[in-house]
């Protein structure tokens, strides 16, 4: 409820400015699709999808003439991703010593990372056709990104690997491997990731005409973070942010 007080009183107060041509204001939602982009050369970073994750929030669209406006836009952004399989052990193993600082061992899970933003885009939009019909737009810009919270959701049960090629960790004396470890938990990771982020958007869409001066719209938009989200990049490897995001709104035309 708190962050939808948060978008209403901030859009109504961005109403307030008026560059003295067309203002309209909107509300949209819809399905994002990030993913986390690391280098393939960092066990910690590499291998990531996308996984699914809801996006929505409003914004306000200031005319500087008929087909060109300045949108700042408030948003709630899921964004993370998923890797499945063999991939490195970051937490402690019960009953093994723990390794050198850069040395890992190896389990296969699935691994689900959820990191979710209030962003705001400040875009510029430019809109092809004329007033009153169905118009094409394209838009671009920046963002900048505050995040709210972020955890890993690790579930399933493997053995110990020594490395990625699923080579056992062996016990003395016999040799034999080390029977199924637990991996399901859920662990908080807001204190290892930075808060603010920030980078560059853009996408294009349909104004569709609903009323004399309201529109449908459907907006697609790409994004793509600029900042390592890691604080402790030497430790934790080097990640960014990035997401495909399809969303539907309503836009409410306010002024002439």
């Amino acid at each position: 409820m708190n962050k939808f007080k948060l978008l209403f009183v901030s859009l109504v107060l961005l109403a307030g400015v008026s560059f003295g041509q067309e203002t309209n204001i909107g509300v949209k939602a819809g399905v994002s699709i990030p993913n986390l982009s690391g280098s393939d050369d960092n066990v910690l970073t590499k291998n990531y999808k996308s996984r699914k994750a809801v996006t929505f929030g409003g914004f306000v669209e200031f005319g500087i003439n008929d087909n060109v406006s300045i949108q700042p836009e408030l948003n709630y952004s899921g964004q993370g991703g998923i890797r499945n399989g063999v991939q490195p052990i970051t937490r402690p193993i019960p009953g093994l010593p723990p390794l050198p600082p850069g040395q890992y061992l190896f389990g296969e899970f699935d691994n689900t990372a959820k990191l979710n933003y209030l962003e705001v885009p400040v875009l510029v939009k430019y809109k092809f056709g004329s007033t009153g019909k169905t118009r094409f737009f394209v838009n671009g810009g920046v963002f900048y990104g505050y995040l709210l919270n972020a955890k890993t959701i690790t579930k399933g049960s493997s053995t110990i690997y020594v490395d990625e090629t699923k080579t056992p960790l062996l016990l003395p004396p016999l040799g034999t491997p080390i029977p199924p470890v637990s991996f399901d938990a859920e662990t908080d990771i807001l204190n290892d990731v930075n808060r603010n982020n920030f980078g560059l958007t853009g996408g294009g869409g349909l104004l569709i005409p609903h009323g004399k001066r309201n529109n449908l719209i459907i907006d697609v938009r790409v994004s793509r973070g600029l900042r390592y989200i890691q604080k402790d990049t030497v430790a934790n490897g080097e990640s960014r942010t990035g997401n495909f995001v399809v969303s539907f709104g309503y836009v409410f035309g306010v002024k002439d």
